[in-house]
């Protein structure tokens, strides 16, 4: 009661305690994050490692478990650790129980990782390590396509010019773009360059990193002037770099260009995208979790046109599946139903207490309590979404109940004949407990939600929230502000009942007749109610037994009535992963997607549908952290169908899709994901709502993989189970490859030169020796990657032929050795006398029986199907060789025989040329392994 009389009192203090609220209020709505739900702050560390070309196997056992093991070591409060190992990419997600401080988890991890990069394989750098969030899905994609621009300037624009800007957008978070090809300087070795010069990839690697360095000079005082020195360390011209030396051998220098060729280029294709069926580049624009997904998508959409400014005119980007349509939608939905509620309240007010008045100051107080909530939920750091806006509209059929009780009380006692003042004291006194004690008990209902943990806890806390600061402000408002109120607007009604009083006939209002009309309905419905209550007395054991029937009935179809932790949302999009037979190049897999395309654009009519987005193969390894994407091969990827507003079932179109393509595709597999980001959240970076994983020793893979294949299987009988499907793939075709140390040992060689060239070769320099060139012109640094073309290795002839040598390191020749001997002997015969020439002549012949073997061997070798050719060619310049006896006898005739012995010095000298010059013997990775075992 203190604070009715302190309200009555001090009527001011109120009234601008009101008026504030309303301005905060309004404030808080104006800054307040709107998103489609809560944030979903669950404490989730991501670590990414790189290290390109590995296989996923050697990525789990060198590289994962390993540091798998050294972070349970020293990194606190971890609840269970995740981890996917694919080619070259693997992804660990380190689960820490809800009460761990997500600050001080990123730096014991990333303190550890600091410290076990020197116990992983050379060369690997520390990993990328990030805080998961459930909640950052794609808000937004940004569509870049050219009539003009090649797919790596497309993905050169949207990663460094386009991405950059766009990460300016508070709260929005834009890793690197899909599709495309990743702009390199690259440097195309050619390998019979290289075998034709004694020279292997890592040569060309080892000169690159020579050449182009990055190392600054300094400066230098020279008089009264301070000079910057610079050198020409790194070529401001890309065509420069194929100038740079890479070795001297025989007094000639071995340039880049005689061996490779350097270009602007790019990296092997590993992730495509196409938009309709055309090659193009999507930029995913993510919302941190706590941003608002409006003001992203505003944002982002207003900043477009001004980054497009300085960017090629033939640049084209679109927006496609837009969340902030379907996060309007469901946030305008609720707060017209919660204005509905509203207004459908107001009007049973004022039909019932046939006072306009009464009504307006219930409809005061309601929106007051409102505010009042959503300025404690911003003060709580909540945002406006779906469960705050629902608990919202939920109070608003509760919150009438505190100022209606007050209210109508007060009119009871007016009508008793008390003052007003009076009346509103004993009115205030009469329900102060009951009020209080309703409200309590609706707030204890909601107290257990915000004891929830997990996905469900950060769900339903904030409406829970909601509604209690909602109904705790309508009981202090019906105290302070409806006492008030009530004591300066129904003046005029309470003079009127002393009018009624004094014998004056009472003038009747419209709502006035309205309400007599009601009560008139009310009392006849009344009187009916009396009649059947009566009817139901006397029959009491037929309305026990029509009750426990009705209630048998309900129970019987509650098994019938479907279960889910969320309603099912029909945003109008389709998600379909598409998995190819394991190994298919991307090229090809791009072709099986063209003809799923092309079926699906016949299930779906033209007219409800938008767009078709594909992403075949797999992304970076950033994009494969921030979402959900099961994507591990260039095998497989996923078809995104966006419909338009307009359309037919979302689900009667996946139902089609789900009977018919795998009839029509039998060596595909297929199976839906979460299209929408309400399901996207909900999942928590699943792939589906139902997640089985099957553990067991890693030495125990292969029956860990038919475990989880037999499992699978009872599963797919399960009524109402779909999209059963095993994640990990086992059988990806591979080729083997095993060297024989012992002859490498023999010519000097060993494991890491073998290594060293097929990474190289294979890969590219870029895993373990990164180099960079600036461009100038646009400010980028791009990366040097020295790699073998990939059309270049297209048979295991081809990677056998791979050139394997030590770097630096001339082979020995033989040939030349012997070359300069036979040289010798004829030099002592034509200059020596006596016995001295005779010997040299035997010697001379023996140096010829390693000659023409020697000779014969390193001609036809490497020629693969043209051996058959060359060897006829060497036959015939043997046969050939028969005219040098000739022309021995004519020079002799016209001479002695001592000078005849000139021409096969002639001969002799074109021998050595070709020893040095010719050909330089390398080994071939075919020489030292085998590689004809493909798994």
């Amino acid at each position: 009661m203190w604070i009715v009389r302190l309200a009555l009192r001090r009527p001011y203090t109120f009234v601008v305690l009101a008026l504030l609220i309303a301005v905060l209020g309004v404030l808080s709505i104006a800054t307040m994050s709107t998103d489609i739900f809560p944030s979903i702050n669950i404490p989730v560390v991501t670590v990414i490692w790189s290290y390109t070309g590995l296989s996923p196997t050697e990525m789990e056992g060198r590289i994962v478990t390993v540091s798998e093991r050294a972070f349970t070591t020293t990194v606190n409060g971890i609840e269970h650790i995740e981890s996917v190992s694919l080619r070259g990419v693997a992804i660990t997600r380190l689960y820490f129980h809800p009460n761990v401080p997500i600050e001080a988890a990123i730096a014991q991890v990333n303190a550890q990782a600091q410290q076990i990069v020197r116990a992983l394989p050379p060369g690997i750098f520390p990993p990328l390590i990030l805080q998961y969030n459930a909640a950052s899905v794609p808000v937004l994609l940004a569509s870049l396509s050219s009539d003009q621009l090649s797919e790596q300037e497309l993905n050169d624009l949207a990663n460094n010019f386009i991405r950059t800007e766009l990460v300016t957008v508070q709260g929005a978070s834009v890793p690197l773009p899909y599709g495309g090809k990743v702009r390199i300087v690259q440097v195309d070795v050619d390998p019979d360059a290289l075998y034709a010069r004694g020279l292997s990839p890592p040569d060309v690697n080892s000169a690159i990193l020579a050449q182009n360095v990055i190392l600054p000079a300094g400066t230098a005082k020279m008089g009264t002037i301070e000079y910057d020195v610079a050198i020409n360390s790194s070529p401001e011209i890309l065509g420069d770099l194929n100038k740079i030396p890479i070795r001297y051998v025989n007094g000639a220098t071995v340039y880049m260009g005689d061996v490779a060729f350097v270009h602007d280029g790019f990296y092997p294709q590993t992730n495509l995208v196409r938009r309709d069926g055309r090659h193009s580049v999507l930029l995913p624009i993510l919302s941190n979790g706590s941003a608002s997904t409006l003001k992203i998508v505003a944002q982002a959409r207003q900043l477009m046109p001004s980054i497009l400014t300085g960017l090629p005119s033939s640049l084209k980007v679109d927006f496609l599946f837009d969340q902030s349509v379907f996060v309007r939608a469901a946030i305008s939905g609720v707060l017209r139903e919660g204005l509905i509620a509203g207004c459908l309240t107001g009007l049973m007010i004022l039909l019932f207490l046939r006072s306009w008045r009464s009504t307006l100051i219930v409809a005061t107080s309601i929106p007051l309590a409102i505010l009042t909530s959503i300025i404690m939920l911003d003060f709580l750091h909540q945002t406006l979404n779906v469960m705050t806006l629902g608990g919202l509209a939920l109070a608003v059929g509760i919150l009438v109940d505190d100022a209606t009780v007050e209210i109508e009380n007060n009119h009871r006692q007016m009508d008793l004949g008390k003052p007003l003042r009076e009346a509103i004291l004993a009115g205030a006194a009469e329900v102060a407990t009951p009020a209080i004690v309703s409200t309590l008990s609706i707030c204890i209902v909601f107290v257990p939600i915000l004891s929830l943990g997990g996905v469900s806890g950060a769900l339903f806390s904030p409406l829970g929230m909601a509604v209690v600061f909602a109904m705790l402000a309508s009981y202090l408002f019906s105290r302070s502000l409806v006492p008030t109120m009530v004591l300066y607007m129904l003046g005029p009604e309470a003079r009127a009942r002393q009018g009624d009083d004094s014998g004056h006939p009472p003038i009747r209002s419209f709502f006035g007749r309205i309400s007599d009309s009601l009560e008139t309905g009310f009392l006849k419905l009344n009187r009916a109610y009396e009649g059947a209550l009566d009817w139901t007395l006397e029959h009491s054991v037929v309305m026990i037994i029509v009750f426990l029937g009705f209630a048998a009935v309900s129970l019987f179809l509650f098994p019938f009535v479907g279960r889910d932790f969320f309603p099912t949302v029909d945003a109008g999009q389709l998600r379909l992963h598409v998995r190819t037979p394991p190994g298919t190049r991307i090229e090809e897999t791009e072709g099986y997607f063209q003809r799923i395309e092309d079926y699906i654009r016949q299930v779906i009519p033209a007219n409800e549908l938008n767009v078709i987005t594909d992403n075949i193969g797999v992304p970076n390894a950033i994009n494969l952290a921030l979402s959900d994407s099961v994507t591990v091969g260039p095998a497989d990827g996923e078809i995104l169908v966006a419909l338009n507003a307009t359309h037919h079932p979302s689900a009667d179109y996946l139902k089609t899709l789900r009977s018919e393509l795998p009839r029509r595709f039998p060596d595909v597999e297929f199976f839906s994901q979460p299209a929408d980001m309400v399901s996207q959240i909900l999942n928590f970076g699943l792939p589906a709502p139902i997640d089985v994983q099957v553990t067991g020793p890693l030495a125990e893979s292969d029956t860990n993989f038919r475990v989880a294949q037999q499992i699978a299987g009872e599963l797919r009988g399960v009524p109402g189970a779909v999209d059963v499907h095993v994640q990990q793939i086992l059988d990806a075709p591979r080729i083997m490859i095993d060297t024989d140390r012992l002859l490498a040992q023999q010519v000097g060689l060993t494991e890491q030169n073998v290594a060293n060239s097929l990474l190289i070769s294979l890969t590219g320099s870029g895993t373990t020796t990164p180099n960079f060139w600036l461009n100038y012109k646009n400010g980028v640094s791009y990366q040097v990657v020295a790699q073998t073309p990939q059309e270049r290795i297209s048979s295991l002839d081809q990677l056998g032929r791979t050139p394997v040598a030590i770097a630096g390191q001339a082979a020995p020749r033989l040939l030349s050795w012997f070359g300069f001997a036979a040289l010798t002997c004829l030099a002592i015969v034509l200059l020596a006398s006596g016995v001295a020439p005779v010997w040299a002549l035997v010697l001379l012949g023996f140096f010829h029986s390693i000659f023409f073997p020697t000779i014969f061997a390193l001609s036809v070798k490497h020629l693969g199907p043209y051996t058959k050719l060359g060897s006829s060619f060497l036959v015939m310049s043997i046969i050939g060789g028969a005219v040098v006896p000739a022309v021995m006898g004519y020079v002799s005739d016209f001479s002695n025989i001592r000078n005849a012995f000139l021409v096969p010095l002639i001969c002799h000298c074109c021998v050595l040329y070709f020893s040095l010059r010719g050909y330089q013997p390398v080994l071939s990775s075919g020489e030292l392994e085998y590689a004809d075992s493909i798994q």
